[in-house]
């Protein structure tokens, strides 16, 4: 009885180890050469990068519609900017970007919520900080729904973000993070429009399913070489286009958005600090010209064809130091597309 019993153990894990093994074979022998297709470039921008840079947030922006020609840009409705006060709705630096825009006939994906793009990633109003969770929470949503009402009949708006890498929770200063709360605020959204909701994370430390179940549009970030704070050290993705392949492929399986788009793709270096505190050279590890054109071949082998570039303030920046050469080679690669 114990051989039996011993044998049936062994083919057991022989099952369990077997099949994904077989899967994963299955999986390379699939045919994951893909059919280039027009890529559409865009940009994140923010207006508090832009002035952490010592610029003129307005003429960045005029000048990248102006010069680069996006169909679409994301931009961040900031909770501590939008209400600094209870109940205090500022508008008019939101209002302008979104005027500014649809100048430039160019699409906006407006993200909400208090996990928003760039560092310290939460921006809560100092006021908000001390509520207990129940109460900061209401607050949230109550933000939402004036941000939504406020531009819901605004055609130049083609999509909402909930949160920003919201599954992301370790990254970043901010409260503990909640998933039954991101689905109240994703529910907020769609009962005040029918506009399609875009969920965010994490290309390389995130499954992707968790926030591709949610969303109708799911966006990845993609990033090749950072830094880290816990290793002390630069970083390196060893990863190749195929792996942003076969893991949409795998997601697909559990999570249905309508589409997949690359977020938040890198174009600025990542330094110990930020990187106007750094040496050109320094910055070279992360992003320089090469790695830049780099990324962006990297970007289209993997098969998506909406991408939206992460550092326009930056490369402005740049240009504005004398070294307009990002800015030139943005240009060229929107103005090609």
């Amino acid at each position: 009885m114990n051989f039996w019993f011993g044998i049936w153990r062994f083919v057991k894990w022989l099952l369990w180890l077997g099949v994904p093994i077989c899967f994963g074979f299955w999986l390379l022998s699939l045919p994951w050469q893909f059919v280039p297709k027009p890529i559409q470039y865009g940009f994140t921008f923010s207006i508090k990068e832009a002035r952490d840079l010592g610029l003129d947030w307005q003429q960045v922006l005029t000048s990248a519609l102006s010069d680069l020609k996006p169909k679409t840009i994301r931009l961040s409705a900031y909770w501590d900017q939008i209400e600094p006060e209870p109940g205090n709705y500022q508008w008019q630096d939101l209002d302008w970007q979104i005027a500014e825009a649809a100048k430039y006939k160019t699409q906006v994906i407006l993200a909400v919520g208090s996990r928003l793009p760039r560092w310290p990633e939460c921006h809560l109003p100092k006021w908000a900080t001390t509520k207990t969770e129940n109460q900061r929470q209401d607050q949230v949503l109550q933000y939402i729904r004036q941000v939504v009402k406020k531009y819901q009949l605004n055609s130049i708006i083609v999509a909402w973000q909930v949160e920003n890498e919201p599954f992301l929770s370790n990254f970043g200063e901010c409260p503990e993070f909640s998933a039954k709360f991101l689905d109240e605020e994703i529910q907020v959204v769609r009962e005040l429009d029918t506009r399609p909701i875009v969920v965010t994370d994490s290309g390389e430390l995130s499954t992707w399913v968790l926030a591709a179940k949610r969303a109708d549009i799911f966006g990845t970030t993609m990033y090749r070489d950072t830094y880290s704070n816990v290793l002390k050290s630069y970083v390196h993705y060893p990863i190749k286009p195929g792996f942003f392949r076969v893991k949409k492929r795998l997601s697909d399986i559990i999570a249905h958005p309508k589409k997949w788009i690359v977020i938040e793709l890198q174009g600025e270096p990542w330094a110990p600090k930020p990187f106007q505190q750094v040496s050109q050279a320094e910055r070279d590890k992360t992003m320089s010209l090469a790695k830049f054109t780099e990324m962006n071949e990297f970007a289209r082998a993997t098969g998506f064809d909406e991408l939206y570039w992460w550092g326009v303030e930056w490369w402005y920046w740049e240009r504005q130091q004398g070294r307009p050469e990002f800015w030139e080679k943005a240009a060229n690669i929107f103005n090609n597309q």
